[in-house]
């Protein structure tokens, strides 16, 4: 084949490419947000190593070498001497990491790590904010996290506790906090001070490490054979480059980044595939408005593999500007992340351009694009001559499906329902130990892409019962309204691809929005158990006073203040813990939720059950147990079983009444309350009332609960926040299709806005209607997505046999419908502003 035609079609091709560069944009914008967002992603991950290495390198990258202590005895001071004596050596820095409790703190106990660090010198890792760094005995710095939680500044004292000496007492030492300081991690309240200090303080002879600083040239293998030379002893020593040393705790430090960034790169491959999605409908659009075009070259001669090549040409060159404007756009952003930081007050290292990733990224791009244009490629090139010439220039009569098509839609579907019988079946009861949720899950993901492969095969077969119902409400605002659904309905598969795409974004919103719901119900029930109050004070073997426990309930600082007492009890064989806490007393209980029967029943003769005896002993709610307590016995009756534990480690709720005629003490064994205000500095003062209250009761211990509960709070809305966050780039994507289709759209529906024009209706009136196409498609995909999302979501959270409720937030899904069809509407309004600009003259003008 003479290649004269070939390059005889493909520069036709470019030049039309070139001739519209609006077109070029909009078939590009997908794949350019993409590559945006992956090389984003390269160069935050970049950022974050570099931050955590920076400010969480526990050796100091002036350190040439790190003598290490193997085992036991400590390298000794003589020994650290005998090393300053070396030829080559320029300084050395003796390391001591140690920690000793906080005496006199209260009910509640502190810990102080205590850190050895010269404090000045290359070898340093602490910087002095206030104050002067520690150079006599039993002085100490601490960082602000200790100045915090011990609420000293410079000048004050802090007393620890020193471990039992061999005649079993326990004595302090009073240390001198002389500076506050930046430390190297922030992770631990730690005082710092010169090695040789913290050795005096904790009572230890010796160092575990010395950080060694060569002198300018000498930092080479002979130094390192004269450094293991210096120190012959029974006891080995090893002897690492700090380079070697700074590597291990780089790859320490970066795993969990490493992990995490891994998770990022499922989502933003959900991403691209988006993004090819949309790419696919753009290049279809594009085509088939130049079919007549396409024709004229087959009638002279144009083969059609001649066609299919120059049209993937003109996908690769769009792939190839796309990426490389996303891969600019984010090396942008990524040098602008440090001044945007820095107005913070955070303090961000710039990126190193990584050349290989920009390539790779680049390279991406243009296998996407390429890839995404290839089908719409061979159907525009498989077009007859003739029949091409007698298109019209839309889709609008391709309102059926092949039955290829067809069937393998069928088959995808099939299959997926398929799997997701399997997975019903091999979901135990929740609490089964044995049960591996990991296979389970792996086949509900395959299920969920059978299920959107079958909803891209079938889209246009569904997209009309969908249109029906979502059109109905847009029908009420008369002919615009109709004009609005029946401009969607008319092109069935455009529709279909475009809805496709939102609802891939929703499908995964939605499914982690619900799935989340149900986590948070069972994090809740969790803390429920684990933490029902901000504060626990339990009094020792003699319980809480009377007294005591009215003075708590008279505290400003406390609300839901609340006694129980605990009996070790019987049910035959089986030994349990009993404890009377009063449900209703504290509104964290609220989220503990039954297997069986209702919590509301607890009451005279009516306990309630954790799982884990209902499971052993066979009951459920409305079954009998005889529960014996020292010489006495009755007979209850189980009023619910827990879908869990019970809180306080307990294996069965009582009422007062119950445990009495069990013959328990009247003596209240714990009290549980709730800080009046319940913020950090509320949840202090109401512990510093209770540790006031409640000092003198002899083996008295106070647990602050709050900080457990916040913590785990705090890490699961992190997590649904990143990803939520991630998942948007899907939708944001779904949106710029959305975009796309109506722009590419009113370029070939000229014609029909001039004549609605010229038959009255309005510039605002047609911004109106296109709009409403717009924002249709969005519905319309999240209506599908939802009927994806919600059933999937509900399985996962049944699959990881948790235990977990199964909810279905409605407000927040259909806020997240409302917000994209908001979206997807605004989305049409720049095309809807191009179609109004054009007068009705000219646009009836216009060959259709």
């Amino acid at each position: 084949m003479s290649r004269e035609p070939q390059r005889a079609v493909l520069r036709t091709q470019l030049a039309g490419m070139l001739s519209r560069p609006g077109r070029l944009v909009m078939t590009g914008l997908s794949v350019l947000i993409a590559a945006f967002v992956v090389f984003a992603a390269v160069l935050a991950q970049q950022i974050a190593v570099r931050t955590t290495l920076e400010r969480f390198s526990g050796t100091s990258p002036a350190a040439d070498f790190v003598v290490t202590a193997e085992e036991e005895p400590l390298i000794t001071q003589a020994e650290a001497d005998a090393v300053r004596r070396v030829p080559g050596v320029g300084a050395v820095a003796p390391r001591l990491n140690n920690g000793l409790p906080v005496a006199g703190g209260g009910l509640t106990e502190h810990f102080l790590r205590l850190d050895g660090d010269p404090g000045t010198g290359a070898l340093s890792r602490v910087r002095v904010v206030s104050g002067s760094y520690p150079d006599g005995l039993r002085e100490v710095a601490v960082d602000r996290l200790a100045a915090a939680q011990l609420n000293v500044a410079p000048g004050g004292i802090v007393n620890l506790r020193l471990p039992e000496d061999r005649g079993g007492h326990r004595r302090s030492v009073a240390v001198t906090v002389t500076a506050i300081v930046q430390g190297p991690t922030g992770e631990a309240a730690t005082g710092y001070a010169p090695a040789h200090l913290v050795a005096g303080i904790v009572g230890v002879r010796g160092y575990q490490r010395l950080d060694v600083q060569a002198a300018p040239g000498a930092a080479d293998a002979a130094l390192s054979a004269r450094l293991s030379a210096a120190l012959p002893r029974t006891g080995g020593v090893s002897v690492v480059p700090g380079d070697l040393v700074r590597d291990r705790e780089a790859r320490e430090r970066v795993r969990d980044l490493d992990e995490l960034f891994r998770a990022v790169a499922m989502f933003l491959a959900v991403a691209v595939v988006a993004a090819a999605l949309v790419a696919t409908s753009a290049f279809r659009i594009v085509f088939t408005q130049r079919l007549r075009q396409l024709a004229l070259l087959r009638t002279i001669g144009a083969q059609r593999s001649q066609l299919v090549r120059a049209l993937a040409a003109e996908g690769a060159l769009t792939g190839l500007g796309a990426g490389t404007a996303g891969v600019l756009l984010a090396l942008g952003a990524g040098y602008a992340a440090p001044a945007v930081a820095g107005v913070f007050g955070a303090q961000l290292p710039a990126p190193v351009p990584p050349v290989v990733a920009a390539l790779a990224v680049v390279a991406g791009a243009v296998v996407v694009t390429m890839g995404a244009v290839l089908a719409p490629a061979l159907s525009a090139a498989g077009v007859a001559p003739l029949q091409a010439l007698r298109t019209a220039g839309t889709m609008a009569a391709e309102r059926r499906i092949g039955v290829l098509r067809l069937l393998a839609g069928m088959l995808f579907a099939a299959g997926a329902a398929a799997i997701v019988g399997m997975v019903v079946d091999q979901i135990p009861a929740p609490g089964d130990q044995q049960y591996d949720s990991f296979p389970a899950l792996m086949l509900i993901v395959v299920s969920g892409a059978l299920a959107f492969l079958a909803l891209i095969a079938l889209g246009p077969l569904l997209v009309r019962p969908a249109l029906a119902v979502a059109g109905r409400a847009l029908r009420r605002f008369g002919p615009l309204g109709r004009l609005a659904v029946g401009g969607v309905g008319g092109t069935p598969r455009r529709a279909a691809a475009v809805s496709a795409v939102v609802a891939l974004g929703v499908t995964l919103v939605a499914g982690t929005m619900v799935a989340i719901a149900g986590l948070q119900g069972w994090a809740a029930r969790g803390m429920a158990v684990r933490a029902p109050a901000d504060l626990h004070l339990r009094g020792g073997d003699s319980g809480v006073p009377p007294e005591v426990v009215r003075h708590l309930r008279a505290l400003p600082h406390l609300r839901d203040v609340t006694t129980y007492r605990r009996a070790d009890v019987t049910m035959g064989r089986f030994a349990a813990s009993a404890i009377d806490l009063d449900l209703a007393a504290l509104p964290r209980l609220k989220d503990l939720y039954a297997a069986t029967g209702d919590l509301a029943d607890l009451g005279p003769g009516r306990v309630v059950v954790n799982d884990e005896l209902a499971s052993t002993l066979e009951v459920r709610a409305g079954d009998a147990l005889d529960v014996g307590g020292g010489r006495r016995s009755v007979r209850l009756t189980v009023a619910a079983t827990l879908s869990g534990d019970a809180p306080l480690n307990a294996d069965i709720i009582a009422v007062p009444a119950d445990l009495d005629r069990l013959g328990v003490a009247a003596a209240s064994l714990a009290v549980l309350a709730d800080s009046a205000d319940d913020s950090a500095t509320g949840r202090t003062a109401a512990r510093a009332a209770v540790e006031r209250a409640a000092g003198g009761l002899a083996g008295a211990d106070l647990q602050v609960l709050a900080d457990q509960r916040d913590g785990d709070g705090e890490t699961l809305e992190l997590i649904s926040t990143i990803a939520l966050s991630l998942l948007g780039l899907t939708v944001l994507i779904a949106v710029v299709g959305v975009g796309t289709t109506t722009g590419l759209s009113v370029q070939e529906r000229t014609h029909e806005f001039g004549l609605l024009r010229a038959l009255g209706l309005g510039r605002a009136r047609l911004r109106l209607m296109i709009g409403m196409e717009a924002g249709l498609y969005g519905v319309l995909g999240g209506i599908l997505g939802l009927l994806l999302g919600v059933p999937y979501a509900w399985l996962t959270v049944r699959a990881l046999n948790l235990g977990a409720p199964l909810v279905f937030p409605a407000g927040r899904l259909t806020a997240v419908v409302a917000a994209l069809a908001a979206a997807t509407a605004l989305a049409g309004l720049l095309p809807a502003r191009r179609a109004t600009r054009v007068s009705p003259v000219q646009a009836l003008g216009t060959p259709d």
